[in-house]
């Protein structure tokens, strides 16, 4: 299969924290990979700004580095690195003073070409982006037209990121900010919608009357990763339930938006959020993993030895609507799990009655869409075991494995290069609007404050388990289990 690649107008991308541990992970070697495949026009720029003191030279040699270490075995090709190179530049700036500002409005004006995008990634925590943004604004590197990426944290609760919505409106449009969620640009998050309002087979039986539960896991099996000190402060439900799982929510349950373009898109995951009862503390499982086959504990990991931070959550949850009245969703994730796992797994009802007799045991459609580590959809089955002696059956899966039914050729990007390719054309389908953001804190604010209010403490388990045992009691008083962890 033989793959489109649109090239996107010409552009500069000032990355503003361009040193930084993202930078060198994700956003250089996205770049990278985009550039390789013939989608950055010539013209574009990429300008690193921190508060190192590098050179040009100095700040390509760095980009090479990155490229070595996490560009993978593209970047062998020492050509295509030193022509990405060249497109690269560096200054050096202060973001809390006005050194180097000047000097980074100099060089995009010396070398711009004529109606380039001017793009700003906020590579840095959210305490920086108001300042920021007002020096972008004084020194005149920002126009109508220009666009401003920001990293979650979004805030850490509903107050903070109102605050942070608000400074950022002093110095642009809603339509200019671009709230990033690594994980809305997967190519099987976006495949949800594909799945669903693409093929009238599954959106007759979405709702209520035909799906049991559905259940979303996104399982790690690293611990905190020198993240310690920030993790702490934040927790499993803050780090990854308020947007991560609150994105996959939104995407498996919203109604068909009237046109698939931003605003309508956002329009209907904003219902979902809204739609969301509040949880009972009965349907909450926290939990803190415990040193185990070689891992440190998770306060060990953090260097707090009287943490009460959650590295799991699970929660059971209801949409207030029309659509999933009664079908609880169930949601899991945690840090040294048995493996890394993130899958949505729809379990349809039983059929209405079984004319094979008792003896053909109970038997589900389910409906598995897996995120990582290796990307896909598969639905189970029900058919008949081959073989005399009566009718006895069987589940079997219809899998689809995207590597496999695309083929090697499938050009797939990861989730950084389609979002910053998505920034350049101006297209917010991806991104999170501020009243989603404000909308989520709204709903997770409760369930911390009841939490600590009641003197929650998190349940141990074992680092590389499937985490506490109340998780799967939780699910067992329900008569269901989770999918796709083992102990």
């Amino acid at each position: 299969m033989v793959s489109r690649t649109i090239p996107v107008d010409s552009f500069d991308l000032v990355v503003i924290g361009g040193t930084g541990d993202l930078a060198r992970r994700k956003i250089l070697p996205a770049l990278f990979k985009r550039f390789c495949s013939g989608q950055v026009a010539g013209e574009s720029r990429l300008i690193g700004a921190a508060r190192r003191a590098f050179d040009t030279d100095g700040y390509r040699a760095f980009v090479r580095d990155a490229l070595r270490e996490f560009a993978g075995e593209i970047a062998l090709d020492e050509d295509a690195v030193a022509k990405f190179c060249a497109t690269v530049d560096y200054v050096a700036i202060d973001a809390r003073g006005d050194n180097g500002w000047q000097d980074l409005a100099d060089l995009m004006e010396a070398g711009a070409a004529p109606d380039a995008v001017r793009a700003f990634y906020f590579s840095v925590g959210p305490g920086l982006f108001s300042e920021i943004a007002q020096k972008l604004q004084r020194f005149g590197l920002t126009n109508e037209a220009s666009r401003v990426v920001v990293e979650k944290p979004f805030g850490r609760d509903l107050d903070s990121a109102r605050a942070l919505n608000a400074q950022l409106a002093q110095y642009f449009d809603e339509s200019q900010i671009y709230r990033i969620d690594h994980y809305l640009g997967k190519e099987t998050v976006q495949n949800l919608m594909a799945v669903r309002f693409g093929n009238m087979l599954f959106e007759p039986l979405w709702n209520a009357q035909y799906i049991d539960h559905i259940q979303i896991t996104v399982a790690e099996s690293v611990g905190v990763e020198g993240r310690g000190e920030f993790y702490d402060r934040a927790g499993t439900m803050r780090d990854m339930v308020q947007n991560h799982l609150m994105q996959l929510l939104c995407l498996i349950a919203m109604e068909p938006p009237a046109h698939f373009d931003p605003d309508a898109v956002r329009d209907e995951k904003l219902k979902v959020i809204r739609a969301l009862d509040g949880v009972q503390p009965h349907h909450i499982v926290r939990g803190q993993y415990t040193a185990s086959d070689g891992a440190l504990s998770y306060r060990e990991d953090v260097g707090n030895e009287r943490s009460k931070t959650e590295s799991f959550v699970a929660l059971k949850c209801h949409l207030n609507n029309w659509r999933w009245a009664g079908t609880p969703f169930y949601l899991r994730t945690g840090k040294r799990l048995s493996h890394r796992d993130s899958e949505i797994t729809v379990v349809f009802k039983d059929t209405p009655h079984s004319i094979f007799g008792p003896e053909a045991g109970r038997h589900r459609n389910e409906l598995t869409i897996q995120l990582q580590p290796n990307e896909g959809i598969t639905l189970g089955v029900t058919i008949k075991e081959p073989g005399p002696g009566g009718m006895r059956l069987v589940d079997v899966p219809l899998d689809m494995s995207f590597a496999e039914a695309l083929g090697p050729s499938a050009d797939t990007p990861d989730a950084y290069e389609r979002l910053i390719m998505d920034v350049i054309r101006g297209n917010q389908t991806l991104f999170m609007r501020n009243d989603e953001v404000e909308a989520a804190w709204a709903w997770t604010d409760p369930i911390i404050r009841g939490w600590e209010a009641r003197g929650d403490v998190p349940k141990p388990y074992d680092a590389y388990s499937a985490g506490p045992d109340d998780a799967m009691l939780m699910m067992r008083r329900d008569g269901r289990e989770w999918k796709g962890l083992s102990k």
